[in-house]
Order: structure tokens, then sequence, then C-alpha cells
């Protein structure tokens, strides 16, 4: 069997590195998996990289303008929200037309349009498309937020600032609900939160939606000695490590500033904790962001990309933070388990599906900033750490593992050609 895994990046990004982590666990168990991108960051010779067309830059040009110029949308918006309209057809490729099956993951932002998609399904081939986020059935965002205008039709958009009925988020629900109407695209969630909200959709209501984890490489992310990774990153002995990641440290839906409240709450009630413990803050400028609202010595790396350097980041530190206000499958999460280390994060999105309260980290209630510094403060004291870190570990060897998640989508594709193999 043939499999053709689409995203718009090869490593760059959550989607991304689920999409990549994918097509090697598919090899790994027999599958002829390739990966067609956009941008492409390894010397993988199963990636595969589409042209970059003047035709194509200059359609995500106009369209990345069009949102700009959109009630003065900020430049910071501009990357929560697509339009579909730019991209590339990908059918003439012998990539393409050798698959046995299209698997379409995070194709934004000039990837592929949705006339593009229009012309893939029409191909005739079999169509997986794994939801990263909220996209595919919403009008033009990747996170809805507190708007539910998609369950019926989207529409006055919140966040175009918009009290148009029929706006461009109108106007794009409509273009998806056609092309959905004509396919017969099988959809994969990561989580059984995101699966959930996808049915809730006028748009994916009572399609076959399955709901499939992400992968980690357990032989990459693996119990190490903490002192040797706290020696090589320069990181103290002698404190309680807790770490903050995030491609963007600025990102407000990542929850920075909840998790700089939470940790100033846990030092008044327990002012102990302000010479024991410390932050390590990976990610994009994070030493260049003002970290004056934390209450102990913060340790800032920049985003880690290189896989081996960052499961060493998650083996020196003793918790993993998460206080995402909307989040799928965090990466993040599985990697920091994989290593044993136990996460605290609210109860919001797959967080809660990824982290057994109490008994492998700690689930926080939701924006309740006393309830994640009590979380931190129990896993560190209360519990039973080196049990915690057992759990944590071995539900990503079996939940998370290459093999179980290749199974799966092996008998997702099955199904869908009819083959055994």
């Amino acid at each position: 069997m043939r499999v053709l895994i689409i995203n718009t990046t090869e490593r760059k990004g959550g989607p991304a590195i689920a999409a990549f982590r994918l097509t090697e666990a598919l090899k790994n168990n027999g599958i002829k998996a390739k990966m067609l991108v956009r941008d492409k960051e390894t010397d993988k010779v199963t990636t595969v990289v589409t042209d970059k067309t003047w035709r194509v830059k200059k359609g995500l040009f106009i369209e990345h303008l069009r949102l700009s110029l959109h009630n003065r949308l900020g430049k910071q918006h501009r990357f929560r929200l697509d339009l579909g309209t730019s991209g590339e057809d990908i059918t003439s490729l012998p990539e393409f037309r050798q698959a046995d099956i299209i698997h379409l993951h995070w194709i934004n932002d000039g990837m592929l349009s949705l006339r593009q998609i229009e012309r893939i399904v029409r191909s005739g081939k079999p169509v997986v498309w794994t939801l990263h986020d909220m996209w595919p059935f919403t009008g033009i965002c990747h996170y809805a937020h507190d708007c539910d205008n998609y369950m019926k039709h989207c529409g006055s958009c919140p966040q175009l600032n918009s009290s148009k009925d029929k706006d461009i988020a109108y106007r794009c629900f409509e273009q998806k609900a056609a092309l959905l109407r004509q396919s017969n695209i099988r959809f994969i969630a990561c989580s059984q939160w995101l699966k959930e909200m996808a049915r809730k959709s006028s748009l994916l209501r009572g399609m076959d939606i399955t709901c499939i984890p992400n992968a980690v490489d357990t032989r990459l992310f693996h119990k190490s000695s903490k002192a040797v990774a706290r020696e090589a990153l320069h990181l103290p002995a002698d404190k309680r490590l807790l770490l903050f990641s995030s491609e963007s440290v600025a990102d407000r839906r990542k929850g920075f500033d909840y998790l700089a409240d939470a940790l100033s709450e846990l030092v008044a009630i327990h002012p102990e904790w302000k010479e024991r413990m410390a932050l390590v803050v990976m990610g994009k400028d994070s030493d260049k962001v003002t970290f004056s609202q934390i209450p102990f010595t913060v340790y800032p790396l920049q985003y880690v990309s290189d896989e081996k350097r960052m499961a060493q980041v998650y083996n020196a530190v003793d918790l993993y933070t998460i206080p995402s206000l909307q989040d799928n499958l965090p990466n993040t999460v599985v990697e920091a388990m994989a290593c044993g280390i136990p996460c605290i994060g609210f109860n919001v999105g797959g967080i809660p599906e990824m982290i057994d309260h109490l008994h492998n980290g700690y689930v926080a209630d939701y924006k309740n900033t006393r309830s994640f510094a009590e979380g931190i403060h129990w896993l560190l004291t209360e519990g039973d750490y080196d049990m915690l870190s057992s759990e944590a570990l071995r539900k990503a060897q079996t939940t998370y593992s290459e093999t179980s998640v290749a199974a799966a989508h092996i008998a997702v594709y099955n199904q869908l050609t009819g083959k055994n193999e």
C-alpha cells in the first residue's frame, strides 16, 4: 500500500511533527509512505517538495493582504485565520498518481486551497483528513474559542470583528459545505475532544470520524539521567525545575500569563518554593521576554527543533506545565510523558485525555490559577513522584507508541481500499 501524507511543513509546528512521525511509523510497519510538503527541513528522500510557483506565492500574498485589511486586523490575526484560497494543484504529481491513499494533515497557509482539495476528491482516490485544529469544520478560524457559529453556519465572525451575516467567513463556510457534500472523506481526530467538536459542526455532522492519537518515538524520547541532562544544559542541580514550552512564548493561547499568575500564587501560599524552584522556558524569543512576573529564577532556552536535545530538556526537569487555553493533543505532553515527566495542565481540549488526574499528572480547573498552583504543589510534595513518573512513562509507551498508532491508521486505510496488507 502506498500512502501520500500531505502537510504544509515537514517538521515545523505540532501538526508537522505528528505527520512526520506517522510517516516514519508507517514505513517501519511495512507501508510505503511518502510525505508531500511545501517547506522541507530534512534530507529524507521520502519527503517530496511542491513547486513554489509565482502564482502560489501571489495567491498567498493576496490572501494575507485580504485578512490584514479586513477591519484593519493586525498581523497576529493573520495566522489564526485562513481563507483556503491559495495553494497548488498536486494531482499531476507522480507521487499523487502512485498513491493508494491521500492523507491530508495541516494544509493551510498556501499548501492546498479548497478548490484543490475538491480536485483531489474528484480524482477518485480515497482521502483521509486528520484534524489538527478546527479549521476543516469552521469558516476560516483554526480555533473558535468562545464562538459557536460553526455549529450552524459561520458568519458575523468575531475574529474578523464582523457584524455582517454574509462575511468572508460565511462564504468560506459555504464553499466547504459544497465540497463536503460531494466527497467521502474519512476524518481522523487526534483527540476525543476535537472529535466531539467536529461532530457538533454542521459541516461534519454525520461524517465518519475516527479518533487516533499522535505517535511518539519512544526510542528517542525515553527516561534518562536527570543529573546528566542538567549538567549538559547548565541547569541547577539543587532546585525543582518546571518546564514551559511553546513554539512562541508570546502566543496567548498557550497561556504563559496564567502560568505566571499560578506561580505567584504558589509562592504566596508556600514561600519556601521561592528559593527551591526555578522555571525553564523553551520557545521562540524566550531570551527576549521579560520574566519579571515570575517569582523565582527563569532559565530561557530558544526553541529546540532537534529531538535529541528536546528529550534532554524534558529529562532535566521535574514537571512539564501546559497552561494552554485551547489545544488538541499537544505533542509536548506525549514527549514529556515518554521521558517519565509528570504533567500539569488545564481541563481543556485533549489535555485531560492525556493527563490522568492524580495518576500520571494533574488536571487543574480551567483558567483557575489557584488550582494550577495547588496542582504543582501536590505533584512535588503530596503525590508519589516515582509512581507518577512510572505511570506517565507507561501511558506513553502503550497509548502513543509508533506501533499502535500505525496499526490504527493502517486499519482505516484497509477499510477504504479493501486491502489487507
